[in-house]
């Protein structure tokens, strides 16, 4: 789910379940389900993320609006409802797209999720959003883990210096003692060959192993690396603003990218799409005349010309990812895998879109088969099962569906 905007008053009072709201742990597993292919990427349980934390909903809302606002928020909103308006305004007007598709019985097992699932996460309450948002991963980032190596280095050393005045105090104090024998003197005043430490065959084969573990975990990390743009944020030939666009203007995806739910690509838009709006609309709002941004748009319609677009998200030709066969069959918002794309004044890559991205993916998310015919004998076939049917069950981690 993009943005559940309005679902929750501000701060994190106690609450208490409404008492219709399942505890059980197929409910719990079931809910986790639809909030992972759904709500994750916006939404943590406990702390703020891109939207607002979501547990203790059921204890501030009836359960009526809480289905009504998830299947249509923006249907809630236009009967004027007082706290949907409100929240939707404190949220600067981020539209939630509709989710229809959910029935009663997968919002109440959201709910049961949202209420009783994800414990883990609030363990780090009292820490700031960063702090939650790292626990929620479950491991450590790799440039926390370079800091903590390099303080466990500087602990080494200055453990070693301190050894080392600890020795030169003992040697003074010792030297000053009139009763030591010579044997003991020489023993105390003894000094290290440093040349033969260096020279040494076990100083050469621990340097030795040190460099070529740097240069091994270091070449292992770039290849881990290779092809993956997360990230990337180009410069564009026109600087259009998706979170003007789909964000402010509150413009479907759907409506510029129209291959999205037709075919393998989402295409991007010519600009006689961009006049359908743009031959009344020709500068911001309070000015005037062209802008200089749209009248790009203009010259390339009266040159005949097309709008040289840097593409953003690139996967190798070796894959095959089909648009239409994730939103229009499987219901997948555009935000699941491009992040809040309503907010992005310079679209940049979201996610890793790495293979073993999309195979978490298809391990988590549930097939949508309420309604689709094409779904009833897999879903007969695999009904003695009392886990969700997933795409992996239906040959999503099958390696001629991405490669052939």
């Amino acid at each position: 789910m993009a943005l559940i905007i309005s679902f929750l008053l501000l701060g994190f009072n106690a609450f208490a379940a409404d008492p219709g709201v399942s505890d059980s742990e197929d409910a719990i597993k079931a809910g986790e389900s639809l909030f992972n292919a759904n709500c994750k990427t916006c939404h943590k349980l406990d702390s703020k993320f891109t939207g607002p934390a979501l547990r203790g909903v059921s204890d501030r809302r009836e359960l009526t609006w809480i289905q009504a606002f998830i299947k249509n928020s923006q249907q809630v909103i236009q009967q004027g409802d007082a706290t949907a308006t409100a929240l939707f305004a404190e949220y600067n007007n981020t539209v939630m797209p509709a989710h229809q598709f959910l029935s009663d019985e997968d919002v109440m097992s959201l709910l049961s999720y949202i209420e009783y699932g994800g414990k883990a996460e609030a363990t780090p309450a009292a820490g700031d959003g960063a702090a939650g948002q790292g626990a929620a991963t479950g491991g450590v980032p790799g440039e926390y883990l370079t800091i903590i190596l390099a303080v466990l280095v500087v602990v080494l050393l200055l453990i070693l210096i301190v050894l080392g005045l600890i020795v030169s105090v003992l040697t003074k104090y010792l030297n000053k003692q009139d009763d030591l024998e010579e044997d003991d003197k020489q023993f105390i005043n003894q000094r290290t060959d440093f040349k033969k430490v260096f020279k040494s065959d076990a100083f050469i084969i621990i340097i030795t192993a040190i460099v070529v573990a740097l240069v091994a975990k270091t070449a292992i990390d770039g290849l881990y690396t290779v092809g993956v743009q997360q990230g990337y944020a180009p410069t564009q030939p026109i600087a259009f603003s998706h979170e003007l666009h789909a964000g402010d203007k509150e413009i479907p995806c759907q409506y510029c990218h129209t291959g999205v739910e037709i075919g393998r690509s989402a295409n991007i838009p010519s600009p006689n799409i961009c006049m359908n709006c743009h031959m009344h609309v020709q500068n911001l709002e309070g000015k005037e005349g062209v802008s200089p941004e749209i009248q790009k748009i203009y010259d390339a319609v009266d040159n005949n010309t097309p709008i040289e677009w840097v593409r953003v998200h690139n996967l190798p030709d070796l894959a095959y990812f089909n648009h239409s066969q994730h939103v229009k069959v499987g219901g997948i918002e555009c935000q699941t895998c491009h992040g809040p794309i309503e907010e992005m004044e310079v679209v940049r890559q979201h996610s890793a879109l790495t293979m073993g991205w999309c195979i978490d993916c298809h391990r988590q998310t549930d097939i949508k088969t309420a309604g689709n015919e094409y779904y009833d004998k897999l879903v007969q076939l695999h009904s003695e099962s009392k886990d969700a049917l997933k795409v992996k069950d239906i040959g999503g981690l099958e390696c001629a569906k991405c490669h052939y």
